[in-house]
C-alpha cells in the first residue's frame, strides 16, 4: 500500500505556500508522495470571477510542482465528481493499492460543516488538518470540530495514521507561509495570461 496524500483546491494560482505545507505534511505523516487535485470548480465558491481556466490553473500547480514528490492533477475533470465526498469514494475505489488521507488547512476545516456529506468524508478517510494563521481559532470553534474532536490524534502519533480506525483526525502546524493565492491575483490579475501551452486537464495518475 502506497500512503499518499490528497490536497484539493482550486490552484488559483498554486504558489510557493501549497508547496512548502505539502512537503512538511510529506514528511510529518510519513507519505510516500501527494497529490493535489486541482478543482474544475468549487461548488462554495460559484461565480467566482476571477476564476482562471482550468488548463491555466493545472499548468501553474505542475511547474510548482517540479522536482518535488507532489502530482498536480485535474483528475475530478476526468471523473465528472463536483463534490469531495464522490472523488474520495471513487479514488479509494480506483486506487486499491493506496493509502490515501485527506489534507485541508484550517480554513477548511471551518468551513467543513457546509461541505456535503462531511461526516462521512470523514468516515471515508483519515483527515490531516494543516494550521493556518488568522483561521485557527475559528476552525478549533466550529461545527465540524465539535464532532470529529472526539476522532483526534495527537501529532506525535501523525507517522502511525495508516493504522487509525475512522473517522481520524491530526492537526499539523508548521511553520507559516504568508503567501496566498488572493495576493497573487491581487497583483497580478491576469496571472494566468503568462502561461505556457495548456497541459491537458486528463492526466492520470499512476496506480
Amino acid at each position: 500500500m502506497t500512503p499518499t496524500g490528497l490536497l484539493g483546491g482550486s490552484f488559483n494560482p498554486a504558489h510557493r505556500g501549497h508547496r512548502g505545507i505539502t512537503l512538511a505534511a510529506i514528511r510529518a505523516l510519513g507519505l510516500d508522495e501527494a497529490w493535489w487535485l486541482v478543482s474544475p470548480g468549487n461548488p462554495l465558491k460559484t461565480g467566482a470571477r476571477d476564476m482562471a481556466p482550468l488548463a491555466a490553473r493545472l499548468a501553474s500547480a505542475r511547474r510548482m510542482a517540479r522536482r518535488a514528490p507532489i502530482r498536480a492533477t485535474a483528475i475530478e475533470a476526468r471523473l465528472g465528481t463536483r463534490y469531495t465526498i464522490d472523488t474520495l469514494r471513487k479514488l479509494r475505489r480506483r486506487y486499491p493499492k493506496r493509502r490515501f488521507i485527506w489534507l485541508m488547512g484550517a480554513d477548511n476545516l471551518a468551513q467543513f460543516h457546509k461541505w456535503r456529506a462531511w461526516r462521512d468524508i470523514a468516515r471515508t478517510m483519515p483527515i490531516a488538518v494543516i494550521a493556518r494563521p488568522g483561521y485557527d481559532t475559528q476552525a478549533l470553534a466550529g461545527p465540524a470540530m465539535a464532532w470529529l474532536r472526539r476522532f483526534r490524534h495527537p501529532a506525535v502519533e501523525a507517522k502511525h495514521w495508516t493504522e487509525w480506525s475512522l473517522p481520524a483526525l491530526v492537526l499539523l502546524r508548521f511553520r507559516p507561509d504568508p503567501t496566498s493565492a488572493t495576493a497573487v491575483r491581487a497583483a497580478s490579475p491576469d496571472w494566468y495570461l503568462a502561461q505556457p501551452r495548456p497541459i491537458s486537464p486528463t492526466w492520470k495518475p499512476q496506480e
